[in-house]
């Protein structure tokens, strides 16, 4: 159980609301959040970095909710980005976009025109196509674009196919053994400031020798990149640190930060450059959790089947990646338990959020997916014309409503019949 979720008298609470009182007010599905949890995982990332330069990013990716930036903007968060979207959604947060660097393989040229505009810290560049661009872009804005090259340094970060982006195979990044030879081309670009060198491995990554293993390739890049007369500021290390699904035990924030920041003390190559970090899960993952019904109980000669009122467009992950979430009763029963498979109302036999579940449950109850506060609201969607949940954030006893659930006439208010 996530440390922000308690049983008080047979009951879950969130901090110090009632999971009850959440569903009684706002209904279900919804997503619940801890401000405390978010607070406190991104304040061991930041004690961690003390006395030291160093800009830890949120991956906006992982949870984009106004109220999510808004509270780590406070706590001095900078921000990854990905998209020109994602930037407007920065802004309207209010937070600095000094502090914002720009990721992604396929910025396009409005995406470059409004972050230059607005002054972004960083482009993360991905291919030689798009330097081209954003020299051109830049150039035409009378404008200098800083640049950082992602190298992709074919690193197994151990983790879903999915989402490993470090290997040579993925589409992320230069190679490293192209890497140099684009940093010169870079160099020799108008437009372009060259102010750093990046790398991201992946996501859900459990150990600390992937890490470990790609700063190793980039800073053998650094020396290189210096005997051509290249000297970088900054040094992006990227996230993907791993949670908690299903008993994962990935290193502590602090550990994982003190081997990396012991193998640049050992560098004076290293030693000399602003260092920065893109964490999502890691943040705000085990600081969520999605609230839904029991709508039926329908057993089969093959299994039984609990229906609940959440599906695959409001929690992909399972579905997309058979990945894991406990799920447990928001008021445990003291009866006997049966396997079920947890399944939504959706018309996909995918659409389910766990498998074979040891639950004693009620056509009613109330059920919490535990760790869904990376990437369930983020890739939610709309299919079968179903309305994505709210979002609630909980601060002690106070409930906040961060999103309203979607009136369905919203869905398709931007449609229009055919004339005649």
């Amino acid at each position: 159980m996530n440390d922000w979720i308690s049983d008080r008298n047979g009951t879950l609470y969130a901090e110090d609301v009632p999971l009850p009182a959440i569903a009684q007010q706002f209904g279900t599905p919804a997503y619940v959040y801890s401000r405390a949890a978010i607070r406190s995982a991104f304040a061991e990332f930041s004690q961690a970095c003390a006395g030291r330069r160093v800009l830890v990013c949120y991956a906006l990716k992982a949870n984009s909710n106004l109220a999510v930036i808004d509270l780590l903007a406070r706590e001095g968060a900078g921000f990854d980005i990905v998209s020109g979207g994602e930037l407007q959604r920065v802004l309207a947060a209010g937070a600095t976009p000094s502090r914002v660097v720009f990721s992604g393989v396929g910025k396009s040229e409005s995406e470059m025109q409004m972050a230059l505009k607005h002054g972004v810290r960083c482009f993360n560049v991905e291919s030689e196509s798009e330097l081209h661009r954003l020299s051109r872009v830049a150039q035409s804005m009378g404008k200098l674009a800083p640049v950082s090259i992602r190298v992709n340094p074919d690193v197994d970060a151990g983790t879903h196919p999915y989402i490993s982006t470090g290997l040579r195979e993925n589409k992320f990044g230069i190679s490293h053994e192209r890497a140099v030879s684009v940093y010169r081309e870079a160099a020799a670009l108008p437009g372009l400031e060259i102010v750093g060198i990046d790398c991201h491995i992946g996501s859900q990554i459990t150990e600390i020798a992937p890490f470990v293993a790609a700063l190793d390739k980039l800073a053998d890049l650094v020396a290189d990149l210096a005997s051509h007369g290249i000297r970088l500021a900054h040094l992006d290390l990227g996230g993907g640190l791993g949670i908690n699904y299903d008993g994962e035990q990935p290193p502590s924030r602090k550990a994982m930060l003190e081997a990396l920041f012991a193998r640049i003390d050992a560098d004076p190559r290293l030693r000399e450059l602003e260092v920065m970090f893109e964490f999502g899960r890691s943040i705000v993952g085990n600081a969520g959790l999605l609230l839904t019904k029991v709508e039926y109980l329908k057993p089969t000669p093959a299994k039984r089947f609990a229906i609940v009122d959440a599906a695959m467009n409001d929690l992909m992950r399972p579905a997309l990646y058979e990945a894991f979430h406990r799920i447990v009763p928001v008021a445990p029963r003291a009866e006997q338990p049966h396997s079920y498979d947890v399944v939504g109302p959706v018309c996909e036999s995918g659409d389910w959020l766990g498998r074979d579940r040891l639950l004693a449950i009620k056509e009613g109850d109330l059920l919490a997916v535990l760790s869904a506060g990376a990437y369930g609201m983020a890739m939610s969607s709309n299919y079968n014309t179903r309305p994505r949940p709210p979002e609630i954030m909980v601060d002690g006893g106070a409930m906040h409503l961060i999103r309203a659930r979607e009136p369905i006439e919203s869905l398709y208010g931007l449609e229009s019949r055919l004339p005649g």
